[in-house]
């Protein structure tokens, strides 16, 4: 059953000589506990479709309906993770964690019993009262991840999450987010320029052209759940991880200029 409908969305930035496009009217469907992960070269669109979806901007044309009703601003029934942390520094962990509930009107108790559980899902039990400057980036965005999952949104949108992490760190976070994922369902939508991420995270990876973007292509991911790192290693990875390199390369040329400079295909 499809839970987000997003039919012919545009997005055009004011400015000179009509302004700038960034998204080229595009049509997309996500299915409930899909997990889609979005690809594209930089200035594509993949951020601004993710924030239009959000709630955060508005489309120049096109509409977006989760549950069939139409997005027309931010909701509690979506949680966002950004690349940076975006954790309060004046609160703790716990308090962190806690905030959306707290909005929503909550006791206290069952705010921090709540909030509790889903710090231990993301390992950070025994850090309730630390505060974000006293954690390492990986913490901080477990942290982040909690605060989104704790309120029970409709779908996760996730910008980027990892970007900002050291490699090692990165799979590890991949990994544990495989895990939630697998134990809770949530529909997920995640943006990366990442090819590697794309195929471990995602049951499809929707690759988008160079600006203005739209959809190139729509590829589905045959590997079985649970995922373990090493499933990077096996023919059915690798040959997704072809096709889609051939797919950005394409494009990242075309973005950079460099389509026509004699740089094979």
């Amino acid at each position: 059953m499809s839970i987000l409908q997003i039919t012919g969305v545009s997005k055009t930035f004011p400015g000179a000589d009509g302004g700038t496009v960034a998204l080229q009217a595009t049509d997309l469907q996500v299915e409930e506990n899909d997990f889609l992960t979005i690809l594209g070269p930089s200035g594509c669109g993949k951020s601004t479709l993710l924030r239009m979806v959000a709630g955060l901007d508005t489309p120049t044309s096109g509409s977006i309906e989760l549950d069939g009703r139409p997005v027309t601003g931010p909701g509690a029934d979506r949680g966002m993770v950004f690349q940076s942390y975006t954790l309060f520094p004046w609160l703790t962990v716990l308090q962190n964690v806690c905030f959306g509930l707290r909005e929503k009107g909550m006791a206290l108790a069952g705010q921090q019993a709540l909030a509790r559980q889903f710090l231990a899902k993301v390992g950070l039990r025994g850090f309730e009262n630390h505060f974000p400057k006293q954690l390492s980036g990986g913490m901080q965005q477990r942290t982040a991840l909690a605060r989104a999952l704790v309120n029970n949104p409709r779908i996760l949108l996730m910008d980027e999450p990892f970007g900002a992490l050291d490699h090692q760190t990165r799979e590890l976070m991949q990994e544990l987010l495989q895990g939630i994922w697998e134990a809770e369902r949530k529909t997920v939508l995640f943006v990366t320029h990442d090819i590697d991420e794309a195929i471990f995270m995602g049951n499809r990876a929707v690759v988008m052209s160079a600006r203005p973007g739209r959809i190139k292509c729509d590829v589905p991911v045959p590997l079985e759940h649970p995922r373990h790192y090493s499933v990077k290693t096996t023919p059915v990875f690798m040959d997704l991880k072809a096709r889609l390199t051939q797919e950005i390369r394409i494009e990242v040329q075309r973005a950079t200029g460099l389509a026509d400079a004699g740089l094979p295909a």
